[in-house]
């Protein structure tokens, strides 16, 4: 076992000290990783040096986004071409280590160009956060109090609330919600924002902290509800599930358009993928696996315009099964031999702000796609997680999932084995139709290369 490395910043028992260790350089960091942990440690050096960015101001900006930065993690940045939305093309970039993922998006965006593309419609943008609190008097005294005081709450935060407002957005509207069937004392000041262009978490979450400390103070003011025990304020926080931030992106032909080869018609192919769908609706296990894959889309343009995909799939997913049952997030309608295939999702986004305007290529990304507004960026990411799915369900009740991936999964194969472009090209045409894996390939390469 490798032995500990002895330095003055940490005990004699070699426990970690936060505070000392995340005061070191970034160097003394991979020292102490590289010594106490099941590194090679001086492999592990080389490594992390080697994914540094070779300009030190880049650097820097990518050490400040986390705590106790080693080196960067690269993940690969690819592009959709040429996809058609709302009459307009974009190229939408896309940060995923996925195989097939980009491939699938293309794919479908180029079969929907040729059948009038993507359409969107954002149904709302309202975003939401909330003041959680005990109160033990009557429910009647405190909404009462609350009625008479909120327009006083509103004048109390409108310094932090002004800015918003003059870009169009600022706080809608304030309720309180009596919550003591559900828990003991439990009350909520449920707030809605609109915040324009910008995700808006840090402004909800300040307004909510000035909210909280001026209701507090006006109840203490307050004689009868100050003997009445007074509110304890719990806790203020932006809330990540937005139902009521929601876009809805879809598509539509004539279902003989559907038809691409003679293996199926196109309303065999269409009632195949409405019946896919509809499984999604039912059961839960498969509607997993749809979501993932619209997330596969969704999370990837997320991460390439510095976006929180984390929030948006727990959204998502919250959405989801918001009737008390998980369910998939895309359906099919069949009317009058048209085929209407749909998403509808709620997508917190922002355009300013944050990693948007930090990260060098989330800044491209934006520019990318023309600087949208968060509106058009929602009705772009809807349309990524729209592509995934018709790709994924496509190939499922037609090829099979595993042909387009196992291409993917032959190549990563080969990447791992180290083959040669010649080698490369070889066990294309070799495992055209083999069984593709890991032992075969190598047993392939072992053969092959002992001829050459």
């Amino acid at each position: 076992m490798k032995e500990k490395h002895n330095v003055e910043y940490f005990d004699t028992q070699n426990n970690i000290n936060e505070t000392s260790f995340s005061s070191l350089s970034k160097i003394q960091k991979i020292d102490y990783v590289a010594c106490n942990s099941l590194v090679r440690e001086e492999s592990f050096k080389k490594k992390v040096r080697a994914f540094w960015h070779n300009d030190n101001k880049i650097q820097d900006v990518f050490d400040q986004f986390s705590e106790n930065t080693l080196t960067n993690y690269y993940l690969p940045y690819g592009v959709v071409p040429d996809i058609l939305i709302d009459g307009k093309s974009y190229c939408v970039p896309m940060v995923t280590e996925e195989s097939s993922v980009v491939a699938a998006a293309a794919k479908s965006a180029k079969f929907w160009r040729q059948r009038g593309g993507i359409n969107t419609q954002v149904l709302s943008t309202t975003k939401v956060g909330q003041v959680h609190f005990h109160w033990q008097g009557s429910s009647s005294i405190i909404q009462n109090f609350f009625d008479q005081s909120k327009q006083t709450l509103f004048q109390a935060f409108e310094p932090v609330n002004a800015n918003m407002k003059n870009r169009g957005g600022g706080v809608k509207d304030i309720v309180l919600l009596d919550k003591t069937s559900e828990m003991d004392f439990y009350y909520q000041l449920f707030v809605t924002f609109e915040t324009c262009d910008a995700m808006g978490a840090n402004f909800i979450n300040s307004i909510l902290e000035n909210l909280a400390r001026n209701f507090s103070l006006l109840v203490a003011q307050n004689q009868a509800l100050s003997d009445a025990g007074g509110v304890e304020i719990i806790m203020s926080i932006v809330s990540n599930y937005n139902p009521e931030c929601m876009v809805r992106a879809f598509v539509e032909c004539d279902v003989d358009e559907l038809r691409e080869n003679d293996n199926y018609s196109g309303m065999e192919f269409a009632r195949k993928f409405q019946t896919a769908l509809n499984i999604a609706k039912i059961d839960t296990y498969r509607a997993v696996t749809n979501n993932k894959g619209i997330f596969n889309g969704v999370d990837a343009l997320a991460l390439a315009t510095g976006n929180d995909f984390r929030a948006i799939e727990a959204a998502g997913h919250a959405y989801a099964a918001r009737d008390g049952k998980y369910k998939g997030l895309t359906k099919v309608e069949i009317l009058n031999n048209r085929f209407y295939f749909q998403i509808e999702m709620p997508l917190a986004l922002g355009t300013i702000g944050g990693l948007t305007l930090l990260h060098p290529m989330a800044k491209e990304s934006l520019e990318m796609l023309g600087r949208p507004s968060a509106r058009q960026l929602m009705g772009i990411m809807a349309s990524v997680g729209l592509m995934q799915n018709f790709a994924a369900v496509k190939s499922l009740v037609t090829t099979g999932i595993q042909k387009g991936h196992m291409k993917m999964h032959l190549m990563n194969i080969l990447i791992t084995l180290e083959a040669s472009e010649y080698e490369k090209d070889l066990a294309k045409i070799q495992f055209l139709n083999e069984v593709i894996s890991y032992s075969a390939v190598r047993n392939f390469l072992q053969t092959l290369r002992q001829y050459h």
